[in-house]
């Protein structure tokens, strides 16, 4: 059952808190997530009398969750941690963040302003702790005066939501927390992110010209084409061009439209369909290792490259032209400027039969695993969001065969790390609690931080976590398999779900042969809160097919 929570009154004296709280809702940010501290006790405080305070058990899981409830609603998460090491356990996260380009606005403590920097042994401090923000973060910065502190929140925010996106960190001397006070406050009203850079006319022209003389084009979204997927979309219809995808860019069409390939481009299939393209329009994507065959993945000699960033034009492919702006934007443009289709007969006929072919194939080799990707897409609600953390079921058909209809909806460690999709699904749960939010995490993933189940029952999410149990990293087993090495480090003790699920207070079931996971997931959505199912991934029938992830291993000449 939910706690009881009692609600405090204002103090007489108001605090940095409530200087925070008057930031947050200028931007309209209703919510935070962190662990209080002695060294943000006034900032929680007026957070969770004013606004909604989600308790999480580890700053780490604070800043995922933030980060997770950007990605969902759009906004900027925010995510409150203690100094030393409360920061640096939020690091991790804030790579992911800083990987994801999320809206996420890390307040910190740092212990008080005049002992900064003396290596004094004050509890709690740490050294360079500025600097380690600054490396984890889009920026980072320090309240340096109580009457200051709006003017620095104002900024980190204004930071943050200027293109290219990312997270701010802001740590806060804890003496100057309490000191701050909403009316003493310098100039702070919200400040004015700056409008995004207005596309060349000249490079808009230019790719019009070379998109027009297109008989197979084939279009690649990254999370950079967000915002701008009806463009897309009817771009794609006009012309008779494919929709492939990376891990980022999905949903920004749904993928149930018939062009969308999806993220599928590093496949034989996949593969061949650029290779028989003339031009390749790629929209606010990085080509990352793991998605382009560590970069050996042949693309078309023509392209057309958009992204906010001018660093990435160009960066991985050439682009024949680069063009800078919003994509949106950007995609309106080459919209007036296009004709309809003149592409090769058939060639849109392609993309749907490189569609077909893809996902076909992924659900006869997935064996097992295909009903429970079934169930999932036939039970949940198009707006459900999916947090899946790094784990065999995410990367071999989560991320690509699951289908999804929003980007909102597509929540995953882009960076890699494992562990961090619990955490995500309770920043999702609480930002959607309209309809239910499922994890997928592996138990090796989900030991990392099971405190968070805890966060999970206290907030009352609905939200149905599904533990994939193959007693260890089966991914990494995987791998040292298929390059010859022995079975170290693969094996772990394994938890009773079961019994930790009652510890919880959570309904619990235990699935993995055939026909039995429909029907738990059926009553777990049922009802309408936390919720844990086991996957017994040795059940499964028929047997999956194994799963290596593409990273390069040099072969011995290579090495040197």
């Amino acid at each position: 059952m939910t706690q009881t929570r009692e609600r405090t009154t204002a103090p007489q004296t108001a605090t940095g808190g409530d200087v925070l709280v008057e930031v947050m809702r200028r931007h309209g940010i209703t919510h935070a997530f962190g662990v209080i501290s002695i060294h943000n006790l006034p900032l929680v405080e007026a957070v969770s009398r004013e606004l909604t305070f989600v308790e999480v058990r580890h700053e780490a899981a604070a800043v995922n969750a933030a980060d997770a409830f950007a990605r969902v609603t759009g906004g900027v998460g925010v995510a409150l941690t203690s100094t030393g090491t409360g920061a640096g356990n939020a690091a991790g996260a804030m790579l992911e963040a800083l990987t994801a380009g999320s809206r996420v606005l890390h307040v910190t403590g740092q212990v008080e302003a005049e002992w900064i920097g003396s290596n004094r042994g004050v509890i709690h401090e740490v050294p360079a702790q500025l600097e380690m923000l600054t490396a984890i973060s889009k920026g980072a910065t320090r309240v340096t005066a109580a009457t200051d502190s709006a003017r620095v929140l104002e900024e980190a925010v204004t930071t943050i939501l200027t293109a290219p996106h990312g997270p701010v960190s802001v740590e806060w001397p804890t003496d100057l927390q309490y000191l701050a006070r909403p009316g003493t406050q310098v100039e702070a009203d919200a400040l004015t992110v700056p409008a995004a850079v207005d596309p060349s006319v000249d490079e808009i022209d230019a790719a019009a010209r070379l998109l027009a003389a297109a008989r197979r084009p084939v279009i690649w979204l990254g999370g950079g084409a967000a915002g701008a997927g009806a463009q897309v979309r009817q771009l794609a219809h006009r012309w008779g061009a494919g929709i492939l995808t990376s891990n980022s860019g999905r949903a920004i069409v749904p993928e149930d439209d018939d062009l969308v390939v999806g993220n599928f481009a590093s496949t034989p299939q996949g593969a061949a369909l650029l290779d028989e393209a003339d031009v390749l329009l790629s929209i606010g994507t990085h080509f990352r290792s793991n998605e382009t065959r560590t970069y050996s993945l042949r693309l078309p000699q023509q392209h057309v490259q958009v992204d906010v960033d001018p660093a990435a034009i160009g960066r991985v492919h050439p682009a024949t032209v680069g063009i800078r702006g919003d994509a949106a934007t950007v995609l309106d443009a080459l919209l007036e400027r296009l004709p309809d289709a003149r592409t090769e007969q058939g060639w849109a006929d392609r993309a749907r039969e490189v569609r077909r072919e893809v996902r076909d194939q992924l659900t006869t080799y997935i064996g097992g695993y295909a009903e429970i990707c079934r169930e999932l897409r036939d039970q949940l609600p198009r707006e459900s969001v999916v947090a899946r953390d790094v784990t065999i079921p995410s990367s071999q058909w989560g991320n690509r065969l699951l289908e999804l209809y929003s980007r909102e909806t597509n929540v995953f460690p882009l960076g890699g790390g494992i562990g961090q999709g619990l955490a995500m699904g309770v920043g999702a749960a609480v930002a959607r609690p309209e309809v239910p939010t499922v994890v997928i995490a592996g138990d090796g993933g989900v030991s990392v931080h099971l405190g968070e189940l805890a966060s999970l029952r206290g907030v009352g999410g609905h939200c149905c976590v599904i533990v994939f149990n193959d007693s260890g990293y089966g991914v990494l087993r995987n791998m040292q398999q298929a390059n010859g090495l022995g079975r170290e480090g693969v094996d772990l003790w394994t938890p009773d779900f079961a019994a930790l699920a009652q510890s919880m207070d959570m309904p619990y079931w235990r699935t993995g042969g055939p026909d039995s996971f429909g029907p738990a997931l059926r009553e777990a959505l049922a009802t309408g809160g936390p919720t844990l199912i086991e996957v017994d991934v040795t059940a499964l029938d028929p047997v999956p097919g194994a799963f290596t992830p593409p990273v390069h291993i040099p072969e011995p000449e290579e090495r040197p």
